[in-house]
């Protein structure tokens, strides 16, 4: 009898063992990533909500808790500043989506025909996305300047009638942030449109091409409508860059001339920190978090609904 209890003794405590084991194993993780997603939940969403609450105040060159209402979004809806980077958001957003979105596919179908050098044509088109937009603002700056750039090359050669001073015209100071933002931002489109071609399955495109469609049509008809999901993920992506943008602005025109090319980045940024309205600041803030908010929720709708589907 006193062996059989010796027995069940070690069994029970290596149950226990292993239990314990099992439950250090399976709080590890949580316990190590607890700093980090603290420090995120802090720093992320505490500022998110911190600065709704300035929105509300009258705080000016330093955070004040007088609260206001909405006086300070009544007061940028009545800013005529606000309403030009708005206007110039949509101008530079549409533009910069639709261009980006046209040339990546068209190069991502030159480069799905196994062409050669496909692999350093891939490089050249993806490298502009490596720099930053401080660094690409800087180099069209160069390149856009009247009396150095461009119109200076081709007026060398000769053309002393040509123009080209965007940069420097308040009606189309808007039109060189979208030339930069396309430059840089579609070989990372073509790159996603690229995936999404190699991902199609070729009995497809065989069973077209022996219904005796022609190439265009087949690409028109079969090969655009299977990437729906690359082209709505590319629409989400680069209107974030849109909303976003700021440091483009700053190196390339500096919202100028006057604030002609101002986006709401640019308008937060120099109401908040350099004409002391951190309040109007924190309002204009808290309408580009909706508009990116807008954009984020249907895609994570569309993305769970897909995988619950799935």
């Amino acid at each position: 009898m006193s062996l059989t209890r010796s027995a069940a003794r070690p069994t029970a405590g290596s149950a226990a063992r292993r239990s314990h084991s099992g439950l250090l194993q399976a709080w590890l993780p949580k316990l190590v990533l607890a700093p980090s997603a603290a420090i995120s939940l802090f720093f992320v969403y505490g500022f998110m909500l911190w600065t709704f609450i300035l929105s509300l105040t009258n705080s000016r060159m330093l955070p004040s808790y007088e609260f206001v209402g909405f006086a300070q979004y009544a007061r940028l809806m009545a800013n005529d500043r606000w309403w030009v980077a708005s206007t110039n958001l949509v101008v530079f957003g549409g533009l910069f989506v639709a261009i980006c979105l046209a040339l990546g596919l068209v190069l991502a179908i030159l480069l799905d025909q196994r062409i050669r050098q496909e692999g350093a044509l891939r490089t050249i088109y993806l490298y502009p996305m490596a720099l930053s937009f401080i660094v690409t603002g800087v180099v069209w700056k160069w390149l856009l300047n009247p009396g150095l750039g461009i119109q200076a090359m081709v007026r060398s050669w000769g053309f002393e009638n040509f123009r080209f001073d965007w940069l420097v015209d308040p009606d189309m100071a808007v039109y060189t942030l979208v030339i930069a933002a396309v430059w840089q931002a579609s070989g990372f489109v073509m790159a996603l449109f690229l995936a999404g071609l190699r991902g199609i399955d070729d009995s497809i495109l065989k069973a077209a091409q022996l219904d005796g469609a022609s190439l265009p049509r087949i690409y028109w008809r079969v090969v655009i409508p299977c990437l729906r999901p690359v082209v709505f993920s590319a629409v989400m992506i680069l209107s974030h860059i849109a909303i976003k943008s700021f440091d483009l602005v700053v190196a390339l025109t500096g919202g100028g001339p006057g604030y002609a090319s101002d986006l709401p980045a640019t308008f937060m940024y120099a109401h908040a920190f350099t004409r002391a309205q951190i309040g109007l600041g924190s309002a204009s803030a808290m309408l580009m978090l909706g508009g990116v908010l807008a954009i984020l929720i249907p895609y994570l709708y569309s993305e769970l609904r897909s995988r619950r589907h799935g």
